[in-house]
């Protein structure tokens, strides 16, 4: 459905940090890119560099971003490995009653401010 998403970063090694934990955590891995980091996939691809117009980097109001997880343990390792390399938890993992279908899913804003959060279907109860 897009073809990527930028986020601009005022400090790329606290952002290689955070992306790289959260991204690996859900089987992602960095390529070069200019100014930056991109996380590609056949979907898409996940951009994290500095503003392109030279201006501080800002996280938008009321913008998520959300990544597809396989399993309850990748939103898991997702959360923690992004709190344990600078983010901050916007929700802890656990079941959202509000999300199509009740699934599984922990929020966070990387060191830029920015939102995102991993989702996973939900199958069961959690062990």
């Amino acid at each position: 459905m897009f073809t990527h998403v930028y986020f601009g970063t005022n400090d790329i090694e606290k952002a290689r940090a955070f992306w790289d934990a959260t991204m690996g955590a859900l089987g992602y891995a960095a390529a070069p890119y200019p100014n930056g980091l991109i996380y590609p996939s056949a979907s898409g691809a996940v951009v994290v560099a500095k503003p392109a117009d030279g201006a501080p980097a800002t996280s938008a109001n009321g913008h998520t971003l959300g990544f597809a997880a396989k399993s309850y343990a990748e939103v898991d390792a997702f959360h923690d490995n992004g709190v344990a390399a600078g983010g901050t938890s916007e929700g802890a993992p656990g079941f959202r009653p509000n999300s199509p279908g009740n699934m599984y899913g922990a929020y966070l804003r990387d060191p830029d401010g920015n939102k995102i959060c991993a989702y996973a279907p939900n199958v069961g109860p959690k062990d």
